[in-house]
């Protein structure tokens, strides 16, 4: 089965490993915050739609910091797809498995990543001709135990996971160095609270930790 994320897409998500997941509620802080990230060592974003402001904020990320991949999450409609393309996103995900968004992304040549969290999603999931998967909620819903199981029937099938959901930076080698794991989704790097505050260095701080454990798993994952 194919991959439908383009194969340059999939190496800069699989050679960064970590997906900052946040929110933004105002556009004029979108790409101070990208570029906090950058600093850090973060290249890819998921910016979730819960505010009224995220399209814009995407669109300002895409134009203002184009070395950033900027991705949408929480897409749980088939017109959202439409929007974050317009507005630059370059993949996109969500908690669930929507057929009607994964139709759509796939119309539009949307990379798209759906949430799984049990065989009946991933089953689903693959006759829509998904590969790449995002495992949400992952720590609530079983960790790497959970991951384990669910990888070990549909390995054959080349499925890949991104997981997200209670993720931290105690537990983040842990779910890098799995083998079904092409990136990890992070919301602790950039939490309302310190976008709220406009603490640009402590993201940067917090994304720096974050890329220090992603290299060294990378590297243990090669010795």
């Amino acid at each position: 089965m194919d991959s439908q994320f383009p194969a340059d897409l999939l190496t800069r998500l699989e050679s960064g490993r970590i997906v900052a997941v946040l929110t933004v509620e105002r556009a004029d802080d979108a790409v101070v915050l990208a570029e906090a990230l950058l600093s850090g060592g973060v290249s890819a974003m998921e910016l979730t739609l819960r505010t009224g402001s995220a399209l814009q904020a995407i669109e300002r990320i895409r134009s203002g910091v184009p070395e950033m991949l900027i991705g949408a999450g929480t897409v749980l409609e088939p017109d959202q797809v439409d929007a974050v393309l317009a507005a630059g996103a370059v993949f996109a995900v969500s908690p669930g498995l929507n057929p009607d968004v994964v139709r759509r992304a796939q119309q539009r040549g949307l990379p798209f990543a759906p949430g799984i969290m049990t065989p009946t999603d991933i089953e689903a999931a693959v006759r829509l001709g998904c590969r790449e998967l995002k495992l949400f909620p992952a720590e609530a819903a079983g960790g790497r135990t959970l991951l384990r199981s669910l990888q070990a029937p549909y390995a054959h099938l080349g499925i890949r996971f991104m997981p997200l959901g209670g993720i931290g930076p105690n537990s983040l080698r842990d779910w890098l160095i799995h083998p079904g794991v092409f990136a990890v989704g992070g919301s602790w790097l950039a939490p309302p609270d310190v976008v709220r505050a406009r603490d640009w260095p402590e993201i940067t701080r917090r994304a720096a930790a974050a890329r220090a454990v992603a290299d060294a798993a990378g590297q243990a994952g090669h010795s």
